[in-house]
């Protein structure tokens, strides 16, 4: 398994540990995938209409929750506080650098540049730990025609996928007349799940198996 500081597992960490064969948590080596989130997303605009930000919020399955949060409770009273989870959340949020943050946002085709993610913050439920933290686009365009969004993992090792409400991706600032459409693709079946790491690891399966955001303004 891989810690940081011996103590802090992040989710960067387990995809860098699984490409290098490593076995990260309590789930059979032949399944795909280990990580489950729940996403979702808010596109920031700025004054000009420009998408300057994505504010992320990813919930993490209860496994891997349970495996994040151990020996961070401090004060020993059963309760995950803000405080007890603040580096933890830190170190996620610098890590993620590494993968790209597992986003993708294209405005008019064009690939958009990030830099470094502010006001990282993890919460946990009594169950399951999310991370919440702003993404700054680098150089900011309008889009005359659409943004694009994806959020995978090209390994498949995590699977993201958007909630099922029609609130999983939101505007904010956007220009008037914006509309966001959430395309949720059909996930692979168990038997497809039997394949081996390195199948997965070389078909860029995430991004096959990866929901996306359509956002169309006039």
């Amino acid at each position: 398994m891989v810690f940081r500081d011996d103590r802090f597992v992040t989710i960067a960490a387990a995809v860098a540990g699984a490409l290098a064969g490593s076995v990260l948590v309590a789930a059979p080596a032949a399944a795909h995938p280990h990580v489950w989130v729940e996403a979702r997303a808010e596109l920031v605009y700025a004054p000009g209409g420009q998408v300057s930000a994505v504010r992320h919020r990813w919930t993490f399955d209860e496994g891997y929750s349970s495996f994040a949060v151990q020996g961070l409770d401090t004060d020993k009273n059963g309760v995950f506080s803000r405080e007890e989870l603040a580096e933890l959340a830190k170190i996620n949020a610098e890590s993620l650098a590494e993968f790209g943050y597992f986003t993708v946002l294209k405005a008019d085709g064009k690939r958009q540049d990030f830099t470094a993610p502010k006001d990282p913050v993890l919460d946990h439920d009594g169950k399951a730990l999310t991370l919440s933290f702003l993404l700054p686009v680098k150089d900011a365009v309008v889009a005359k025609r659409t943004v694009i969004l994806d959020v995978f993992d090209p390994t498949f090792f995590v699977d993201f996928s958007y909630a099922p409400d029609d609130r999983a991706v939101t505007l904010a600032g956007a220009p008037q007349g914006c509309a966001v459409q959430v395309s949720r693709p059909k996930k692979p079946d168990p038997a497809q799940q039997k394949l081996s790491e390195d199948f997965f690891a070389n078909a860029n399966m995430g991004l096959q198996f990866a929901s996306k955001v359509i956002v169309a303004c006039p």
